[in-house]
C-alpha cells in the first residue's frame, strides 16, 4: 500500500462550512493568520481536528496574495487552492483594492450558504470551505501538506479533477434537495484530487520555489515521500506496519547507512524513524479500536505488538489515554456533539 492511500484511508477527510461568496468589484477579503478557529461561517460546530481551507473560482477573476509569496497571483474560473491553517491570504478584485473584511465577517452575513459582498461592479463567484481529518488524528494537516497548493485551471490535470470542479460549482449554484451533502462529499474528493494533481506536477520533487507560485518548502511529509531513499522506507512502513521495524532494518530498506538514514529522516520529517513508526501504529490502532469489532490483543498484534500490555503502554504514551479511556472519551464527545447538532 502506498503511504498516500494509507494516510487518507486511515485519517478520514471531512469537509464543512461550505459556502458561496458572490463578490462584486471593488472588493477585498482577507484570511488572517489564526492559530485557533472558533466557528464556521454558518455558525455550525467545527470538528476538533486540525484544519485546512480551500477556495475555488467558479466565475470571474481575482487576485490572490499569499503570505511568503512576493507577487500577487491572478486567478480565473476553474482555479482552486488549498491553504493550511495559519497562512494569511488576501483575495480581491484588483491588487490595488484594500481588503476591508475577513472571511469570517463576510460569512456571518451569509443568507443560507450564500454571502454577498462588494461594490456592485464586475461579479466573481468563489466557493469556499474548510477541511479536517476526523478526531482520530495524531498528525495535523500542517505537518502533512504544504502551507499552500494552487491548481490553475490551465495546468495539465486529470479528467476526474475537471469533472469534480464542475460538479461542485453546479451543486453550489443550483441548491437542489440534498445539495449540501453532495457538495461536502465533492469537496472531500476535490481535496484528494488537487493533492494528487499537485504530486503529479512534480512540485514536491523540486528543491527551489514552487512553479505554481507557492512558497519554498524543503521538508515535510510529501517531500519525504518523494525522497528516493526515505520514501522507500516510508512505503515499507505503511505497507507492513506490523513488522518489527528497527532503524537498521528501515535504513536497509532505504539502501542507506544507519546514521545517514536517521539524519535524513529527521531532517525531512522532524522526528526519528521509530517515533514515526510508533505514531503511525497508534493512528492505525485508533481506527481499529473505533470499529469496535476486534479484541484489544488483536488490535495490538495488527499494529506490531505481541502483548496488550506493551501496546497499551505505547498507546497511552502517544495518545495520552489508554485504549479504554480513548474509546470512552470518543463516545462521550460524540454524544455531546449529537446533542449540540440537534439545536
Amino acid at each position: 500500500m502506498d503511504p498516500i492511500t494509507d494516510i487518507f484511508r486511515t485519517m478520514h477527510v471531512t469537509a464543512f462550512g461550505l459556502h458561496r461568496l458572490e463578490a462584486t468589484a471593488p472588493w477585498g477579503v482577507k484570511q488572517e493568520n489564526q492559530t485557533e478557529e472558533k466557528g464556521t461561517p454558518s455558525g455550525k460546530r467545527m470538528p476538533p481536528a486540525d484544519l485546512a481551507h480551500f477556495a475555488m473560482l467558479s466565475r470571474g477573476n481575482c487576485w490572490l496574495s499569499v503570505e511568503g509569496v512576493p507577487e500577487p497571483i491572478p486567478l480565473t474560473g476553474g482555479d482552486c487552492f488549498l491553504l493550511a491553517r495559519g497562512t494569511s491570504i488576501v483575495l480581491r478584485d484588483s491588487p490595488r483594492t484594500r481588503p476591508r473584511s475577513t472571511f469570517r465577517e463576510i460569512g456571518a452575513t451569509a443568507n443560507g450558504n450564500v454571502a454577498l459582498y462588494g461594490g456592485g461592479g464586475a461579479p466573481t463567484t468563489i466557493v469556499c470551505g474548510s477541511l479536517s481529518f476526523d478526531r482520530a488524528s495524531l498528525k495535523p494537516l500542517s505537518q502533512l501538506l504544504p502551507s499552500f497548493i494552487l491548481m490553475k485551471a490551465d495546468q495539465a490535470r486529470t479528467l476526474a479533477l475537471h469533472i469534480t470542479v464542475q460538479a461542485l460549482a453546479s451543486e453550489m449554484a443550483e441548491q437542489s434537495p440534498g445539495s449540501e451533502v453532495v457538495a461536502n462529499r465533492l469537496a472531500e474528493v476535490l481535496f484528494i484530487q488537487v493533492l494528487r494533481a499537485h504530486i503529479a506536477s512534480g512540485s514536491e520533487r523540486n528543491q527551489g520555489p514552487k512553479r505554481n507560485g507557492g512558497p519554498e518548502r524543503k521538508s515535510g511529509w510529501l517531500r519525504a515521500i518523494f525522497d528516493p531513499q526515505v520514501g522507500t522506507a516510508l512505503s515499507a512502513v505503511h505497507d507492513r506496519v506490523s513488522t518489527p521495524w528497527t532503524v537498521e532494518s528501515l535504513a536497509e530498506a532505504a539502501g542507506m547507512s544507519r546514521s545517514a538514514f536517521a539524519a535524513r529522516f529527521k531532517e525531512l520529517l522532524g522526528q526519528t524513524p521509530l517515533e514515526y513508526v510508533t505514531e503511525w501504529r497508534m493512528q492505525k490502532a485508533m481506527q481499529l479500536l473505533e470499529q469496535r469489532d476486534k479484541k484489544l490483543i488483536d488490535v495490538a498484534r495488527l499494529v506490531g505488538y505481541e502483548s496488550h500490555a506493551a501496546f497499551s503502554k505505547a498507546f497511552k504514551r502517544v495518545v495520552g489515554a489508554n485504549p479504554g479511556q480513548y474509546l470512552k472519551r470518543g463516545f462521550e464527545r460524540d454524544g455531546r456533539a449529537a446533542i449540540a447538532e440537534d439545536f
